[in-house]
């Protein structure tokens, strides 16, 4: 009984740390490690999982049941017995216990079994909060502004248009914008051109839309690329008229950072 408790205690530590770090490993060797996180920390994920692996490795060199030596000194028999008396525990305790173990046993366990898939269009809509999130500062709209928007992705537009006091400025400007589609606001004819927008990992992210004037006729979810020019709307809104719509496969890196 006193082996398997240990075991499950060793279980719990090592074990779920180690089987995480292999999966990190290996999507890091897929190049799939950017559906999670920012590739920007994926080295700090593969250091780690390597630490957790070696760490792993040397804890095989300890015996069953030393996690629970709190370092005592074990030269006085009477103590020795004492140490090694065994106490009851709360049976709430216990439950919360095993409970906990067999949910994170599960997840883990599920990251093995499970393809990496990214987050779906319809998790980007209920993250959507009715107010655009800033994903660039001020110099974003200043860069804009000037007319250096090669490298903006819809993230940088979502700023441009949220924040832009002389949406003038921006007519005409021409774009070329991959994402995928979302309902607009039903004020004209087109959609929203959505891209989740990460900053550490999958659990920060938060959706970027722009709105684009065309043709109906395309599903919630389907990955377009668009081009066209910025266009101010009489209530002085920005948005993007299309001139071309080509819809596309879900590119390999879903997400901007």
């Amino acid at each position: 009984m006193r082996s398997s408790g240990y075991l499950a205690t060793r279980w719990l530590g090592v074990g779920l740390a180690s089987v995480l770090a292999v999966v990190t490993l290996g999507l890091a060797l897929t190049g799939r490690l950017g559906l999670y996180i920012n590739p920007e920390s994926s080295w700090f994920a593969v250091g780690m999982s390597v630490l957790v692996l070696v760490g792993a490795a040397l804890s095989f060199t300890l015996p069953l049941g030393a996690e629970a030596d709190h370092g005592h000194d074990h030269g006085d028999a009477a103590d020795d017995a004492h140490d090694h008396v065994d106490h009851p525990v709360h049976p709430v305790a216990l439950a919360a216990t095993v409970a906990g173990g067999v949910a994170a046993s599960g997840v883990v366990l599920l990251t093995l079994v499970l393809p990496p898939t990214s987050l779906s269009a319809e998790l980007a809509m209920s993250r959507d909060v009715g107010a655009p999130p800033l994903f660039a500062g001020s110099d974003a709209v200043i860069l804009a502004a000037t007319g250096d928007t090669t490298s903006f992705g819809v993230g940088e537009w979502a700023t441009v248009f949220a924040t832009a006091t002389n949406p003038d400025a921006f007519d005409g400007d021409t774009v070329t914008l991959t994402g995928f589609v979302t309902p607009g606001d039903g004020s004209a004819a087109g959609f929203d051109l959505t891209r989740l927008v990460i900053t550490h990992c999958v659990i920060d992210a938060q959706p970027a839309s722009i709105p684009v004037a065309a043709s109906d006729g395309l599903e919630t979810g389907q990955w377009v690329t668009i081009t066209g020019t910025v266009s101010s709307t009489s209530d002085g809104r920005l948005q993007i008229d299309a001139s071309s719509v080509e819809s596309i496969d879900e590119p390999a890196d879903p997400y901007e950072y």
